[in-house]
């Protein structure tokens, strides 16, 4: 048609969008995490309710306040605090003081996020940054378990719960000793594995629901928005080396089922180490990044002066991701290896 102007638009690829943006991907991941929070609540009750929510308000206040001073726009709608607040409560122990989940939660978010630049730009895993902070500052009271389950956990508190900022808090009411893991490590007792997958432990929060958190991370996988590479490789490392070491000694090891139920890594494996700011890029260089994860998660465990390693473990991996990506790289199509070109 006459008077009629046409422009012809060339762009670079990728040509197809997803459609997911990064508000709708951590906003799916928070739903995901619904399930194994309500456990959590459920098994341990008025302690980790607290417990998670000063930790989540924490980590949200902390994130305004760190783009407040900075001079930028609000960054809450995009869900990733949220995330962080949720996964990093759901680490702790339900009677920690709430003064310390506070104090956690200003590191998760000011050292292990907005310090490197904010979203997109963390090398480690910020939810974990601020529970090795807390293991490294306060070890005694990151190592004292509430009991499952209890009969009055819905209307009392710990005598640690709200003990005032600075002070030594007390454990001499109703607190278990030990976890599976610790029990196994430190007294030669196993525990049953139908009570690790169904939580009928003491523990961290979030480590109790082994069975939900494996169903959010399904339900991630299903809409694309997790690579399930990382928790299969974590996972099928885990189970092959506890595995032949168990059929070796099956008296000095404790079996697969129990490796995988046990503990964090569950929680570790699906939710944490599937960052994808800190995980690799490639398909093959999550493989790897899985693999090195569960080899250390074993050798922590069973060699290591700890019960658990998943929190390290996760950190290693991180810190060695930007090799595996430099390592190992897509070849760019067309592109030719240097020595042919030399």
């Amino acid at each position: 048609m006459a008077g009629v102007s046409k422009t012809l638009e060339i762009r670079t690829s990728p040509h197809i969008l997803s459609g997911y943006s990064v508000d709708t991907i951590m906003f799916n991941v928070v739903l995901a995490l619904l399930p194994v929070t309500a456990f959590a609540v459920y098994a341990f009750g008025l302690p980790a309710l607290l417990t998670l929510t000063v930790a989540t308000v924490s980590c949200l206040a902390t994130e305004e306040l760190a783009t407040r001073v900075a001079g930028k726009a609000s960054a809450l709608g995009d869900w990733s605090a949220a995330i962080t607040g949720l996964l990093y409560g759901l680490t702790l122990p339900p009677g920690l003081p709430l003064w310390m989940v506070a104090v956690g939660g200003i590191v998760s978010v000011g050292l292990g996020k907005t310090l490197f630049g904010g979203l997109g730009a963390n090398p480690f895993n910020p939810a974990l940054v601020g529970r090795a902070f807390l293991q490294a500052a306060f070890p005694v009271s990151m190592t004292s378990w509430t009991p499952a389950f209890g009969a009055e956990r819905f209307y009392t508190l710990p005598a640690s719960t709200l003990t005032a900022p600075l002070t030594k808090p007390s454990y001499h009411d109703a607190l278990s000793g030990a976890t599976p893991l610790a029990r196994w490590k430190f007294d030669g007792q196993l525990t049953e594995v139908s009570d690790l997958a169904f939580g009928a432990i003491p523990g961290s929060t979030g480590e109790t629901g082994a069975l939900l958190i494996l169903l959010g991370g399904v339900y991630l996988v299903a809409r694309n928005m997790m690579s399930w590479r990382i928790p299969v490789a974590i996972l099928a490392t885990v189970a092959c080396t506890s595995g032949i070491l168990y059929w070796l000694d099956p008296n000095a090891y404790p079996s697969p089922l129990f490796m995988l139920f046990s503990g964090g890594l569950m929680l570790g494996a699906v939710f944490m180490a599937t960052d994808m700011v800190s995980s690799p890029m490639t398909n093959a260089g999550c493989v790897v990044y899985g693999a090195l994860i569960g080899l250390l998660v074993v050798v922590i465990r069973l060699w290591g002066g700890m019960p658990e390693g998943v929190m390290y473990a996760i950190l290693l991996g991180n810190a060695v991701t930007p090799h595996i990506d430099n390592l190992i790289r897509p070849t760019i199509y067309g592109a030719r290896p240097a020595e042919e070109m030399s």
